[in-house]
């Protein structure tokens, strides 16, 4: 895949403050509502009936949505982006692809796609098949000016995507998340004063994905889901829901995140 939108790649030779312009335009791309063409109920982190055949293979009957899950990973010295891409279809793995770029620019909040934006457009440069749907580890709509790293690269390739975060960038909950929720539970996190979008505005859930059966000595906690692009709030939560497999994390990104350590592991060789 290239990018469908070139002015938007990120440039991490920009100053922050054309960084977080370019944010802005990216937000007003955005699509923050479902316009997909595949059918969500067929999205799944199970092989299901079809008849599925691994890493590049073919299935019978109707081809389930293909689901590319993103993951990152940096090399021990820092200095070396590695972005993992793992599609799956119907459960499924049919092809893995990674690159690895140099940062050019340390960690700064909200600007998490100019230090890792270049190595995933690499990668899905060198994807062969064309997915349905991106779910990348990070944030979509819940960041300050709407765009974060589901935004940035779902607006640049034009693709269905989601993000999911491990930590509430920013937003506020409709209820208080201190308590233990259990498994299933769903907390939207309205714009505040700190985000662009009109206050109150949904931007996003925390989605209890996985919960222990006794909260009271030990706990998960919950994810933050947001749309990126063509994918509204509570089709992305639900979506989430179908692709987490008895973990956390959706399968797709699970599976991104351990082909990222295998590639990491390798250029530490």
């Amino acid at each position: 895949m290239r990018p469908v939108h070139p002015e938007f790649v990120p440039d991490a030779s920009l100053s922050r403050a054309e960084m977080e312009r370019l944010q802005r335009d990216i937000a007003e791309v955005a699509v923050f509502e479902d316009r997909f063409d595949f059918d969500p109920e067929a999205v799944s982190a199970g092989a299901g009936d079809a008849e599925q055949t691994q890493l590049g293979g073919t299935v019978s009957g109707d081809d389930p949505p293909v689901v590319a899950g993103v993951d990152q990973a940096f090399a021990a010295d820092g200095e070396q982006a590695v972005s993992a891409i793992v599609a799956t279809r119907g459960g499924e793995v049919i092809e893995r692809v990674h690159a690895v770029e140099p940062t050019e620019i340390p960690y700064v909040p909200g600007l998490l796609s100019f230090r890792e934006g270049g190595a995933i457009l690499s990668a899905f440069e060198k994807l062969a098949v064309e997915p349905d749907l991106a779910v990348l580890d990070g944030s979509g709509r819940i960041h300050f000016r709407q765009a974060g790293i589901a935004t940035h690269v779902g607006v640049t390739l034009d693709v269905p995507a989601i993000g999911v975060a491990k930590n509430l960038l920013c937003g506020r909950p409709r209820e208080s998340l201190d308590g233990h929720l259990p498994e299933g539970a769903r907390v939207a996190i309205e714009s505040d004063d700190g985000v662009t979008a009109p206050p109150g505005t949904v931007i996003g859930y925390a989605y209890q994905s996985r919960q222990y059966d006794d909260p009271e000595t030990r706990h998960v906690n919950p994810l933050y889901v947001s749309p990126g692009h063509r994918v509204s709030a509570e089709t992305t939560t639900d979506l989430v829901a179908r692709l987490c497999d008895g973990y956390k994390l959706p399968e797709p990104t699970r599976l991104a995140d351990s082909y990222a350590d295998e590639v990491k592991a390798d250029i530490g060789e």
